[in-house]
């Protein structure tokens, strides 16, 4: 671990000053940032804690959404009643996440910045990649990449995002807010993390000196009929090697609308239009269900190692798909 210096924001406005400086990182439950900076990966000059800002609340809002704030912590979001209620697919991806002791420190913010979990990201003794150096080059691309993506790689980067609880906020049409040097930002979840491209060590669409403060879930038809599946090597502690997570709205037996997010199988979490697409206006069965499956991996990309995980992610999909119908 390098050196750094260390200071704690006494208000948000304090916060953003201090993010400002060069070099200068916010920190919160640190479940990721630290073990990163014990590595010698990441190498802040100076670590503000944003602890004492006021932005831990879970707050039902006048239009019948939730409002989310970036300190909330992991294990009272997915144990929050009303979570559990009106948007269950979230409250089981939080739950599926990490273990208790690191769901009782990790943030709601944190957790939308949490970087991947790539061998050869975190392990300095690897000069290739382009992720931790620009420009030095992908040694995933073939290394051991058993764990990396199918969907939405490039010839520079082939990480998978490693959050369950965004690919579960993209099911459910999440809206980030953060504050900055510029004034206040609302950014569709969908848009707040990048594929990587040519430029895979730019993660997310917060600027520099940008501030995450809460999260909004809109009221929606299709958010309280939903669920999340994780497929693992092991049944805790464990990152996702293909999961699901979809929300429907049925009119009858006929899919009305749909939102579908696939999480471990691409570099962020990735949304399937093309599963939506054929989900819509059709019946919720077997069939409908594996069309869907066969067409949200269609334009997957198989390493030499993770060929596996196209099937897993199909099967992710269809148990999903079940299970809320069933909700």
């Amino acid at each position: 671990m390098q050196p750094f210096s260390f200071s704690q924001a006494r208000n948000q406005d304090d916060a953003l000053v201090q993010l400002r400086q060069s070099g200068a990182v916010a920190i919160a439950g640190g479940t990721t940032l630290v073990d990163l900076m014990k590595l010698d990966v990441q190498s802040p000059a100076h670590l503000v804690d944003i602890n004492s800002l006021p932005l831990s609340r879970i707050e039902s809002l006048p239009d019948g959404g939730v409002r989310i704030g970036a300190m909330v912590r992991n294990s009272d979001l997915g144990h929050d009643e009303t979570v559990m209620k009106r948007y269950p697919v979230l409250s089981q991806a939080l739950l599926a996440g990490a273990s208790a002791q690191l769901r009782n420190m990790a943030t709601t913010g944190g957790n939308l910045m949490q970087r991947t979990r790539c061998y050869y990201f975190r392990d300095p003794a690897y000069a290739a990649c382009n992720k931790r150096t620009p420009g030095s080059g992908c040694a995933a691309l073939e290394g051991f990449n058993r764990i990396h993506a199918v969907l939405g790689g490039s010839e520079q980067c082939v990480a998978t995002h490693p959050s369950d609880m965004a690919v579960a906020l993209v099911a459910l049409d999440a809206v980030v807010h953060v504050v900055g040097p510029q004034g206040e930002r609302r950014i569709p979840i969908e848009e707040f993390h990048k594929l990587p491209g040519t430029t895979p060590h730019i993660e997310t669409a917060l600027q520099n000196g940008e501030l995450i403060t809460h999260v909004t879930l809109p009221k929606s038809s299709f958010a309280q009929r939903s669920a999340y599946v994780k497929l693992r090597d092991r049944a805790s502690y464990e990152f996702a090697l293909a999961s699901a997570a979809v929300a429907v709205d049925l009119s009858g037996s006929t899919i009305r609308e749909v939102r579908v997010a696939l999480g471990g199988v691409a570099t962020k979490p990735w949304r399937s239009h093309e599963a939506e697409q054929a989900l819509t206006g059709a019946p919720a069965n077997a069939d409908t269900f594996r069309a869907a499956a066969e067409a949200a991996l269609k334009s997957a990309k198989a390493l030499r190692y993770n060929g596996f995980k196209i099937e897993l992610a199909k099967m992710a999909l269809v148990r999903a798909l079940n299970q809320a119908i069933q909700a």
